[in-house]
């Protein structure tokens, strides 16, 4: 019996990830769910608790991540084949702690997961206010919404989170180009505004309106399948809709749908260099 998928999940105890975490040890995949505070242990167990995967946990704090190094020691412990981030700051520590978790604990653990040839799939949980121009199937109205959010209601967090997605697409895409879809793929999946309803199992998905909600409970079962169908590689967004969860992944796949239409790589490129 081949061993199974090693998966680092990194925030595991946000509410997407304890959404994620049954959804993931039931496909039969070891979870490690890294956590900061021990007495949450509990709370992650009881959530991969049945199978017929295994969970067990790794008390790090994500605040202590300061540089590639940092992240390397993390992923060498643990040696996972994919990692999955779904941490964030919450908005608690005010801007300095948005910048320090969701921009640079991110980005080093991409550098470091994307430098590590075992590591073969990355999944980013970001948002879908986070680019830098208007998607095409946007109407001006829909691009208007999302630019408050960069200017007015949380421009540190979309700054933070953007430069995160933009590590990932830009040194995700040369280790795609190198090693091939085969042997890595990364996928940035951006939910749209987030609710605390019952998964519906209805999405819309690939390319989506601007202004729309999605539970945390499809976003978990969206990043689930989405591990599991391969292939696909690139900007997924999320909203609630009317298409299956398990048809929409599936088209997603076969049509190859990458979000990233209308962003320019070339100044992603400059951003991080």
């Amino acid at each position: 019996m081949p061993p199974s998928t090693r998966i680092l999940l990194l925030g595991g105890h946000g509410k997407i990830s304890l959404f994620m975490t049954p959804k993931l040890v039931s496909r039969s995949w070891h979870v490690t769910s890294v956590i900061r505070n021990p007495d949450q242990t509990n709370a992650i167990l009881e959530a991969g608790k049945n199978g017929p995967g295994k969970i067990d946990v790794l008390v790090e704090s994500l605040d202590d991540v300061k540089s590639d190094a940092d992240a390397q020691r993390i992923l060498d412990k643990v040696k996972p084949d994919w990692v999955v981030w779904s941490a964030g700051a919450g908005g608690k520590g005010g801007a300095q702690r948005t910048y320090a978790i969701d921009r640079d604990a991110c980005i080093h653990f991409i550098r470091g997961a994307i430098a590590t040839p075992s590591v073969s799939k990355f999944l980013l949980v970001s948002a879908l206010i986070s680019r830098r121009a208007k998607a095409p199937w946007w109407s001006d109205g829909e691009w208007e919404s999302v630019l408050k959010y960069h200017t007015q209601i949380m421009p540190d967090y979309v700054k933070a989170k953007l430069a995160a997605d933009e590590v990932l697409t830009v040194l995700g895409e040369e280790r795609v180009e190198k090693d091939g879809k085969d042997k890595f793929t990364y996928i940035i999946l951006r939910p749209g505004t987030l609710s605390d309803g019952n998964e519906t199992g209805l999405v819309e998905l690939g390319k989506t309106p601007a202004r729309a909600t999605v539970t945390r409970a499809d976003v978990a079962d969206i990043s689930a399948r989405l591990l599991e169908i391969g292939g696909v590689n690139g900007w997924i967004d999320l909203v609630n809709g009317k298409e299956p969860a398990q048809q929409a992944v599936e088209r997603v796949a076969r049509e190859g749908v990458d979000a990233r239409e209308g962003e320019d790589m070339g100044i992603m490129k400059a951003n991080i260099a």
